[in-house]
């Protein structure tokens, strides 16, 4: 659970916390990542005689990115942990049914899209672009992270800037969105694998949100086969908006959900699927029931 500590000292990082977790977010793409951060950040803050420190909002700045790239790099060396996007930050409403905050969860569509690109970077390009490119933090400060020169930060976040331009973005709610994602319901629902095969791109990467915990299928092979027989299970679908992009949710025959699953698109195919099963978290999104779905 997040504190929020009091005193002069504390009051100054409470300042700088929004700011703090939003640096940490970009850099890690998971919220629950990021609040972990900043408080470590506070913890330091604790042990640190503030009188020594010139620039608070410098400071912690530089503690967050360090934190946020081991973390970074401790993924990269244990792929099996890594995760896309969290369920928390999944805003599910009916493909009919615009909400009031709908152009919020476009907002954060955008914002996943991104996150997905950020996520082909190394972990020194993916912490140099977002500070540099998003928070405007100085490659002398971001050299000092990274254990680099300042010419050298400048080259990565270079290198970083060219890939993320060089990268097809995830297509937004359009109609080609849709189609893919129609075919790939329909190739799943009747199991055919040749079909999902050419609607998935090959480097696809699956992430399935269950009560265990995290797990990710990488390769279309390996997930149109998973696709194939997860599909025997659904009695119940609807067409959703996740975060204001076409997904599916679906029920078993009892009328209990049994997944939310959100598309992300990319030059004509699926580069990315990532499906909450986990009871407790489908039930914390307030799906809407099945009565509008179709068998």
């Amino acid at each position: 659970m997040t504190s929020h500590p009091s005193g002069p000292v504390a009051e100054a990082f409470e300042a700088q916390r929004d700011r703090l977790r939003a640096v940490a977010y970009r850099v890690l793409g998971s919220h629950a990542d990021a609040e972990d951060v900043v408080q470590e950040a506070w913890m330091r803050l604790v042990r640190q005689d503030a009188a020594t420190i010139g620039n608070l909002a410098g400071w912690l700045t530089t503690v967050v990115g360090r934190i946020s790239l081991d973390l970074l790099r401790s993924r990269r060396a244990h792929p099996e942990t890594a995760y896309g996007p969290e369920c928390a930050d999944l805003v599910v409403v009916p493909a009919d049914d615009p909400a009031p905050d709908e152009q919020v969860a476009l907002a954060d569509s955008v914002g996943l899209a991104l996150l997905l690109v950020l996520d082909t970077l190394t972990p020194n390009e993916r912490l140099a672009f977002v500070l540099h490119d998003m928070f405007a933090v100085p490659f002398h400060d971001i050299g000092q992270i990274l254990g680099k020169s300042t010419d050298a930060a400048k080259m990565i976040a270079s290198r970083a800037r060219r890939k993320v331009r060089a990268t097809d973005r995830p297509a937004g709610p359009g109609t080609e969105h849709r189609e893919v994602v129609e075919a790939f319901r329909a190739a799943a629902l009747g199991g055919d694998f040749e079909a999902l095969l050419r609607v998935l791109d090959p480097r696809v990467r699956l992430t399935v949100d269950t009560a265990d915990g995290v797990v990710v299928t990488l390769g279309a092979t390996k997930v149109a086969a998973g696709a194939c027989t997860f599909s025997g299970k659904v009695a119940h679908h609807r067409p959703v908006l996740v975060n204001g992009v076409p997904g599916h949710m679906s029920w078993h025959a009892d009328g209990t959900p049994l997944s939310v699953v959100a598309f992300t698109v990319t030059a004509g195919r699926i580069s990315g699927i990532h499906i909450v099963v986990d009871p407790a978290k489908l039930a914390s999104l307030r799906l809407a029931g099945p009565g509008a779905a179709t068998g």
